[in-house]
């Protein structure tokens, strides 16, 4: 195992007599007791407190996680502050990261997705890879050097990082943007040509006849280990999983992933293949079963821990002295990875008929660099054929593009317009097209998104004769519903003139109804600075976000996960035989403590038939503005109660929802949410603002 863990995953730093101490303290008992675990365990603590609070801090300043565990390893490695002296123990662990992540790739290998999305992977991707890599191996030429050199760099260049790709695309709302699925095909052909490159990378540096010799045995290795694996494989995995799942074991369900994943990654080093390649066939196996996601639920810690650790040792390799010394080659990659690899997928992307702005959003997504290429390195290095100074250099020019992309895809939207004039030109047509659907539109709604539970409110609304005007960010699902005759219309919710566009000014409510925080943070900054008195109700999936919003101005937030226990503990009650209005009850308790605007709301199962008929009283929100005769006042002294009002809350900036007392005070900028029938409601709402 030790020999295998040092061919796999060596930097320049890593001795090459053994396996580190905490690795061989796992596989030995003996050496448990002579090894100096205190130290080790003190360079752990380290290493864990510092990740934490770096990607604390990431995650504040709303940066991907990976950044914050590259920062770590470039401040306590041995070139910085010096605090761990050695990465060799946190690098082999590191490696296991890289094999699950490569697991993982195997498991969304889908034959489907891929025919899907053919043009865009097979053309566009293709078609990048190949650009890089003829970009790169010209300039390796001019230079002087070797063509193997300007392979493998050619290869390690044209990588992106799919992790911070699309983890800011999911963010931003535009994965499935024109732009989000030029960058989702290119990350995908990106992801199938690393399997190739891992298998050419180790055998470059061998002479001519002797590469051919290994790069046609690699072949055929790679066509038996692929027939051998997914013939047989395929047919012996479905049952075996099956036999392990009906021991209802989690345990054992883990154990067999374990065994599955790493036996056959071991198969594939046995056969003078790599780690990673095993690992990815493994997951293509396991993909064809029924307990794809589970795997991928199952494995996701072990591969999320993994992979920090990995991002940490890139970090610690890095050399300042080198960088110092070399400062030109860093800005020679970083231009390559920057502006020149930008310019290269824009342009690509417009070749394959994409607008300008789609196509610079496109270069912007993915102009940087990528996890695989540091697998791509750390292959490279071991085989001796990149030298110390290029590879620093490299590292260096790949994790600045990395630190640059999450800011530079922050003002991408500046910049796309100052870059294709032709966006201001689409973003004025697709404002008009918003407004011109949207003109006859009075007192309707505002829908934040129309997938599937839009759609359920929109048929809602639809029953009870409320105009509604939804917004939506999947091109394929608004041509159909616009087709079907709905009012949805394709445009970004988080964006100020879109939603003016939308009628924000003639609304009488705001619904997001995707559960995305970050999107909707940027809804209830925007309807604030607008129409501060507009009712804005935010769905989410759990109660994490829920004072966050609420402090930014939400109505109220509806999390998923309490009405699903709901009507999950409604059945359950009914089933064991307690009565309706029991449940009912139950029911409302819990709600009215939720939701504050619904106190009071529920009557029951025993309503009168002809409630209908009588004056029901509703909601209304009223915005107390600078010269509103009720600042200044205590809700005591307007004594609303004589007009049968109730005051069901107030809300203000960065403080939650109140049900005041009648000794609150009111200030310019409050939002009173008041209940009542139609006259007595227009009667406070005069005594409000004017004082009659």
């Amino acid at each position: 195992m030790e020999n295998h863990l040092v061919r796999y995953f060596p930097f320049s730093t890593r001795k090459q007599t053994g396996c580190p101490d905490v690795i061989l303290s796992i596989l030995s008992a003996s050496d448990k007791l002579t090894l100096p675990m205190s130290i080790h365990l003190s360079s752990l603590l380290l290493l864990l407190a510092a990740a934490v609070l770096t990607v604390v801090l990431c995650r504040r300043l709303k940066l991907p996680a990976m950044l914050g565990y590259l920062l770590v390893g470039l401040l306590i490695g041995p070139h910085a502050l010096g605090f761990i002296a050695s990465s060799n123990e946190a690098t082999h662990l590191a490696e296991f990261g890289v094999v699950f992540l490569m697991f993982t790739l195997g498991l969304e290998f889908n034959l489907a997705r891929l025919n899907a999305m053919r043009r865009i992977v097979f053309g566009l991707g293709l078609m990048q890879v190949s650009a890089m890599l003829l970009t790169v191996m010209g300039i390796c030429f001019f230079a002087g050097m070797d063509w193997k050199v300007g392979l493998a760099l050619g290869g390690v260049l044209s990588m992106s990082s799919t992790a911070m790709a699309s983890k800011l695309l999911a963010d931003r709302n535009e994965l499935h943007s024109p732009h989000g699925q030029n960058a989702i095909g290119i990350l995908l052909f990106q992801d199938l040509a690393v399997v190739p490159f891992l298998v050419m990378i180790p055998v470059l540096s061998l002479p001519g006849s002797e590469l051919l010799m290994a790069l046609g045995l690699a072949a055929v290795k790679i066509l038996v280990v692929l027939l051998v694996l997914l013939y047989f494989g395929q047919k012996l995995m479905r049952p075996w999983f099956n036999i392990v799942a009906r021991q209802h074991s989690s345990e054992l369900f883990m154990l067999n992933l374990l065994l599955v994943t790493l036996g056959i990654a071991w198969i594939t080093e046995l056969a003078g293949l790599s780690l990673a390649l095993g690992a990815f066939l493994a997951g293509m196996l396991i993909a064809e079963t029924d307990f794809r996601y589970q795997v991928e639920d199952d494995v996701r810690p072990f591969r999320d821990l993994l992979l920090g650790l990995f991002f940490v040792t890139v970090g610690m390799n890095l050399d300042y002295t080198v960088l110092l010394a070399q400062w030109w080659r860093v800005l020679l990659v970083l231009s390559l990875l920057g502006p020149g690899k930008i310019l290269m997928i824009a342009a690509l992307s417009r070749l394959f008929g994409s607008t300008p702005g789609a196509a610079w959003r496109t270069g912007f997504t993915i102009g940087q660099g990528g996890e695989f290429a540091f697998v791509m390195l750390a292959l490279a290095s071991k085989s001796a054929l990149l030298s110390e100074d290029i590879l620093q250099t490299t590292i260096a020019g790949i994790v600045l593009s990395m630190l640059i992309t999450p800011f530079l895809i922050q003002h991408s939207d500046k910049l796309v317009l100052r870059l294709a004039r032709s966006e201001w030109m689409n973003l004025a047509a697709n404002l008009h097209q918003i407004a011109v659907r949207s003109m006859q539109q009075h007192g309707h709604v505002i829908l934040c998104g129309y997938g599937r539970s839009g759609q359920s409110l929109a048929r809602v609304l639809s029953q009870e004769n409320i105009g509604f005007f939804a917004l939506d960010l999947d091109p394929d699902m608004v041509r159909e519903a616009s087709a079907a005759g709905d009012s949805v219309v394709y445009g970004d919710a988080a964006k100020r003139e879109v939603l003016i566009a939308a009628g924000l000014m003639r609304a009488s409510a705001i619904v997001v109804t995707y559960a995305e925080t970050h999107s909707a943070m940027q809804i209830l900054e925007i309807v604030h600075s607008i129409r501060p008195e507009l009712p804005v109700v935010i769905r989410t999936q759990d109660d994490s976000d829920i004072d966050q919003l609420k402090n930014a101005g939400a109505t109220e937030v509806v999390a998923e996960i309490m009405e699903g226990s709901l009507m999950l503990a409604s059945h359950t009650l009914m089933l064991l035989g307690v009565p309706l209005n029991k449940v009912v009850h139950r029911v409302r308790e819990v709600r009215e403590a939720r939701y504050q605007l619904l106190r009071g709301f529920y009557r029951g199962v025993s309503e009168d038939a002809d409630d209908s008929e009588r004056p029901q009283p509703r909601l209304h929100t009223i915005y107390l503005a600078n010269d509103a005769a009720a600042v200044g006042q205590h809700l005591g002294e307007l004594k609303l109660e004589n007009l049968n009002i109730e005051v069901r809350s107030v809300r203000r900036r960065n403080m939650p929802p109140t049900q005041p007392d009648t000794s609150f005070e009111l200030h310019a900028g409050d939002i009173l949410v008041i209940l009542g029938e139609s006259d007595n409601l227009a009667a406070a709402e005069m005594r409000l603002l004017q004082g009659n």
